[in-house]
């Protein structure tokens, strides 16, 4: 189930613990003052019977799909996105003249770093749990966007992680990371509604 893969490789890519997996999905001990749990709930009719026994500030619900009957206590974040695509052997993208990319790895969990005069111009994070790789916290500076450098980022993520025996790239996106994935390949396989207790 590819929301089980980015389940697991969201919390490695974030360092908490392991995923416990629930009645109706799974729990992430994450930790944050802001960001204490959160629940991935598959099935969107299991979002309001979670909800009403939740309390606590700093407890997140991602949820596949539209969730009914969420209190007013929750806040609703912006659209999100679960993406995939069959990972396979690519060549590398040039980035254009003055960027240098670098990857750096630890474990299971890589990072590709663009580089403009020792300056962080884009970077992104991807973590391989078995078969699948999990994509993660894509970013450009604005001062660099519109130069193809998130293309560079996700080729070289892909890479990496075909290159350690990944075959399926998994991702949560926002409405405008939907726009750059899908020219790059990948497919929606469910819309995820974030929400969370301030």
């Amino acid at each position: 189930m590819i929301i089980t893969d980015w389940v697991r490789g969201w919390a490695l890519s974030r360092g908490t613990p392991d995923p416990v997996t629930e009645h109706d999905g799974y729990r992430i001990d994450v930790g944050l003052p802001h960001h204490r749990v959160r629940y991935v709930l598959p099935d969107p009719r299991d979002a309001a019977p979670r909800a009403a026994g939740l309390t606590e500030p700093g407890t997140w619900l991602k949820i596949c799909g539209t969730p009914v009957g969420l209190c007013s206590r929750w806040t609703i974040g912006a659209p999100e996105y679960l993406m995939s695509i069959e990972l396979k052997p690519q060549q590398p993208i040039t980035p254009p003249n003055h960027y240098a990319v670098e990857l750096h790895s630890s474990g299971d969990v890589h990072d590709v770093v663009v580089l403009a005069g020792g300056e962080v111009a884009a970077k992104g994070r991807v973590a391989v749990c078995g078969d699948a790789a999990v994509i993660d916290m894509v970013e450009t500076d604005p001062a660099h966007r519109r130069r193809g450098l998130g293309s560079v980022v996700m080729s070289e993520l892909s890479r990496a992680a075909s290159d350690r025996g990944a075959v399926r790239g998994v991702l949560v996106a926002t409405e405008a990371g939907r726009v750059l994935y899908e020219k790059l390949g990948w497919s929606v396989e469910s819309p995820i509604t974030a929400a969370h207790l301030a």
